[in-house]
């Protein structure tokens, strides 16, 4: 029964592919929300202005070319201020300067714009849990003469009025190192990887190592969208599969400092955990560390990003692996796609920057790049 139903939906949908139903070809790149006008529609100022299509766009190597953000999510690049006269002036505004990663795509924001002829600054608080000074200096930038923010928030909903400030100004917004699709107000772009994807094949490379059978810790970040998928990634992976057993799950403020203490409380409480997950490298830096203090050289402990730091851990063999998401390249392809915006070139949408999971049978790849890093490795990699 199960195989003629199988069988009339594949008759179903090859009519419907022989008569025209007028969908896009697949192109092999991630499902995503439709979009929120018209390919091709006049922009919301009024005028005939072609808007350019997500099929045609072609994204910056090495992303993909993006996809639609869900339905009241997006603004039109054909709305802005910038009239192309002169040089470009944008903000880059990371979450804090705490962690090395926003600087790493800071750098890639640089090296970019030196290319392009861009003048780009960053600012920042200097902690990750300062929502309010971060949301300050988004006020500040608003009265500056700035053509364009990308932005990173530990926080969008204490951010999205000041964005639709920015956006009502017609200054372009570009999100980083986010897959969100619905921002809570209109943005003009996303770029950044699958969080939720990252953290689901890190979870299936887990289960493989323990073959299906563990007592999992989990160190999440500071409660929000970015620590709910980067967590939700490794739950999905773990949820086919009964034997890996989630014992405790601790917040943690996402640095290095706050990874050790709840790294510290969660193995004293429960001696049995074997595997650990985190949030990002930072968490599972501060987690290493607690492990060796307790000599616990046992656990397992996976990361998510790609920091320097971390990948020397995982070199050195101090934890087993992370997501990483190539930061400084992540940098490049969003000024060029922010660069695309002010343009009036960019479809809008979320473009994804790739991942890859890196252990110490691969990290030499990227610790032998250091020009792709921030801040260089400690030491020199001899490329394999």
């Amino acid at each position: 029964m199960k195989a003629r139903l199988r069988l009339l939906l594949v008759l179903a949908m090859l009519l419907l592919a022989a008569c025209g139903t007028g969908g896009a070809e697949p192109t092999g790149e991630p499902d995503a929300a439709a979009p929120t006008q018209e390919e091709g529609a006049p922009a919301e100022s009024g005028g005939e202005v072609e808007v350019p299509s997500l099929a045609d766009y072609e994204a910056p190597e090495p992303a993909f070319n993006p996809v639609a953000l869900a339905p009241g999510a997006q603004a039109s690049c054909q709305n802005l201020a910038y009239d192309g006269n002169g040089a470009a002036r944008i903000a880059y505004m990371p979450p804090a300067t705490e962690f090395n990663y926003y600087i790493a795509i800071g750098e890639g924001i640089k090296s970019k714009a030196e290319e392009l002829g861009v003048e780009t600054f960053m600012l920042a608080p200097q902690s990750g849990s300062d929502i309010e000074g971060q949301m300050g200096m988004i006020q500040d930038v608003l009265t500056q003469e700035v053509d364009a923010i990308i932005l990173s928030t530990h926080d969008e909903n204490a951010a999205a009025p000041l964005v639709k400030q920015a956006v009502e100004k017609g200054v372009a917004v570009i999100i980083v190192n986010s897959d969100i699709a619905d921002f809570p107000t209109p943005v003009h772009g996303v770029v950044g990887y699958s969080q939720r994807r990252g953290t689901y094949k890190e979870g299936m490379y887990a289960i493989g190592m323990v073959q299906g059978e563990a007592k999992v810790g989990v160190l999440e970040g500071l409660p929000g969208y970015h620590s709910t998928e980067r967590i939700g990634g490794y739950l999905d992976a773990f949820a086919d599969f009964p034997g890996m057993e989630v014992v405790a799950s601790l917040p943690t403020a996402w640095n290095v400092e706050t990874g050790n203490t709840a790294m510290m409380d969660l193995l004293q409480a429960n001696p049995e955990v074997q595997v650990v997950v985190t949030a990002n490298d930072y968490i599972a830096i501060g987690a290493a560390r607690a492990a060796e203090a307790l000599g616990r050289e046992d656990v397992i402990i996976f990361g998510n990003d790609g920091d320097t730091t971390g990948l020397e851990d995982i070199a050195e063999g101090r934890w087993q692996a992370t997501v990483n998401t190539t930061p400084f390249v992540m940098g490049e392809v969003v000024l060029q796609v922010t660069m695309d915006c002010l343009a009036g070139t960019y479809p809008g949408g979320w473009t994804e920057t790739p991942t890859v999971i890196v252990d110490q049978s691969n990290v030499l790849n990227y610790l032998c790049h250091p020009d792709k890093l921030y801040p260089a490795p400690s030491k020199e990699y001899s490329c394999p």
